[in-house]
């Protein structure tokens, strides 16, 4: 088994075992994050109904040119964070429960949740 073989069942196992312990609801739903090697994801979900309330990714910011800032993913991931915000609040959502993917809170998991919170988002 490859090492990406196993770290991507590593996350999966990890994602699984914090999805165990929480539950988005209509009132407060679950922030999920997943990442890709280039882009981010958000989806605001409730999962008493099954549905999406709110999605966006880095997809649909468009292109940072090549060498235009240092760590344009984070930058992008934060850019995600305060859309997804906005969004909420566009909705009425005030609080989020944070779920992370199985991923590390670190570099764009933690650049995105921070913007987040700084539009207002309670989590």
């Amino acid at each position: 088994m490859g090492v990406r073989k196993v770290r991507l069942s590593q996350r999966e196992r990890r994602h699984r075992r914090v999805r165990k312990k929480i539950f988005g609801t209509e009132a407060r739903p679950r922030l999920c994050v997943f990442k890709s090697a280039k882009h981010i994801y958000v989806q605001l979900i409730d999962d008493s109904q099954g549905k999406t309330l709110a999605a966006f990714s880095s997809l649909k910011l468009g292109a940072i040119a090549p060498g235009d800032e240092v760590g344009k993913k984070t930058v992008a991931a934060s850019d995600v964070g305060k859309h997804i915000a906005e969004m909420a609040k566009q909705k009425g959502i005030q609080s989020v429960i944070f779920d992370r993917g199985g991923y590390r809170y670190h570099g764009r998991i933690a650049a995105l949740a921070k913007a987040a919170r700084e539009k207002g988002l309670d989590f």
